[in-house]
């Protein structure tokens, strides 16, 4: 049966410019983002989605294989059309409500993912918001998009 979209892992990183790593759960903060992760506070993009879905298609094409976070989103999911999510929807995950403030941005200088396969999809699909309501978030949370709120 299925779960409709949902939180497959939730990734942290202490540093910038390396890839994040699966948690157990995640605090995200309203002006911060996730708390103790290297991007928290970064204006505008506090929070990093990725749906499953894209990894995969990357995966097939570039004969990879890469675990959650490897791409630094925060919040893996599965289920989440990302072809549709467009700046200022909403996304509610779990207890926690995110405003999309941006889609894609340019790789940092060094991503291992682009040095490895020759290409990244975060400037591409890469989905980046702003915390609304924050909360904990655990995989397995149900994932909703709330069409032009912002």
């Amino acid at each position: 049966m299925d779960q409709g979209p949902r939180v497959i892992s939730v990734n942290v990183s202490e540093r910038k410019g390396t890839p994040k790593h699966p948690v157990p759960e995640i605090e995200c903060r309203e002006g911060l983002g996730v708390v103790g992760d290297a991007h928290a506070g970064t204006a505008g993009r506090e929070v990093s989605l990725l749906d499953q879905a894209e990894i995969r298609a990357f995966e097939a094409r570039h004969g990879v294989q890469v675990s959650p976070g490897a791409f630094a989103e925060n919040i893996t999911t599965q289920g989440l059309d990302l072809a549709i999510v467009e700046v200022g929807d909403e996304i509610q995950v779990g207890e926690v409500r995110l405003r999309v403030t941006q889609i894609g941005k340019p790789c940092h200088e060094g991503c291992a993912i682009r040095e490895m396969a020759g290409d990244c999809i975060m400037p591409r699909v890469g989905v980046f918001a702003a915390v609304v309501a924050g909360g904990r978030i655990r995989p397995g949370d149900p994932v909703r998009l709330i069409k032009g709120k912002g």
